[in-house]
């Protein structure tokens, strides 16, 4: 109805819990001549930008591992007193609601994932839908192999972590900011830049409410932007798909055991990752 009436819409993340329903939004988005962008704010952190540029510009070489790693602590109550971890509101558990900002970064920086071999459960929440907990295993368009880990079991809760592993040069970053920086070309004073790039802006962690808000300000800056100018936001309904689409084929590889192709062929199957079945995909 929003992009009917020629509004432009900048949505939550995940932009929906469900791949048809994206498809549909983008399209009713196009129909309507409307922009349509999703928030992932943690790809506007100077590190992650940093990081994409040397990965880009090819500077780790081959990249040979790309691993993400949100080991993260929700209480009881977090679950029992809204939506969150519930099938039809929240679309899954840690994966979806938590790990998906990172998962984002994982595939804008390492490219595309073909397939992947998960697991999910549910160890610390009681009788919640979903999982809060999920490891996953990785294999890349590009030949490299990653990790995926996900969880609101684990207390008192880490920084969420991503590392890139390349024949020519490693960078971790912790939160957006970067803790590693070890490139094979990197000039004398380089790596001590990137160390003192941008602090952390905030992380959720062990507390949602702890989440800044400056990295916030500027991707809807970029999506004023976009509007003035008629160009499609950073993170635009195609880019914002891709981290469902890896979320939904771990939650149908942990769901029947198989290791998962994509693109995926059938996201119609529901899931069950946690305690409960999914009522409908």
């Amino acid at each position: 109805k929003a992009a009917e009436a020629g509004k432009h819409i900048l949505v939550e993340k995940p932009l929906e819990i469900n791949l048809a329903r994206i498809d549909r939004m983008a399209a009713a988005a196009t129909a309507a001549g409307v922009m349509l962008g999703c928030v992932f704010q943690q790809r506007y952190a100077k590190g992650i930008l940093a990081a994409k540029a040397a990965v880009d510009a090819g500077r780790l070489g081959q990249l040979v591992l790309a691993d993400a790693a949100v080991k993260w602590h929700r209480t009881q109550a977090y679950y029992d007193d809204s939506w969150h971890g519930q099938w039809a509101l929240d679309g899954g558990g840690a994966l979806m609601n938590q790990a998906i900002h990172t998962i984002d970064l994982l595939q804008w920086l390492a490219g595309p994932v073909v397939n992947v071999f998960g697991r999910t459960a549910t160890m610390a929440h009681g009788e919640m839908e979903t999982e809060d907990t999920a490891s996953a295993v990785l294999a890349y368009a590009n030949g490299a192999m990653g990790v995926i880990q996900g969880a609101t079991s684990a207390w008192p809760g880490d920084a969420a972590r991503l590392e890139l592993h390349g024949t020519q040069g490693t960078i971790i970053l912790e939160e957006g900011q970067i803790v590693t920086w070890k490139l094979a070309d990197a000039a004398p004073d380089e790596e001590a830049r990137m160390l003192n790039l941008e602090q952390s802006t905030g992380s959720g962690a062990g507390d949602p409410k702890a989440i800044g808000t400056e990295l916030h300000r500027r991707q809807i800056g970029d999506m004023v932007e976009a509007i003035r100018h008629q160009r499609p936001p950073a993170v635009d309904a195609a880019e914002a798909r891709k981290s469902v689409e890896i979320i939904r084929a771990i939650y149908h590889s942990a769901s029947t055991g198989q290791a998962i192709d994509l693109p995926l062929a059938d996201d119609s199957r529901p899931v069950h990752t946690g305690n409960s079945k999914e009522t409908s995909a």
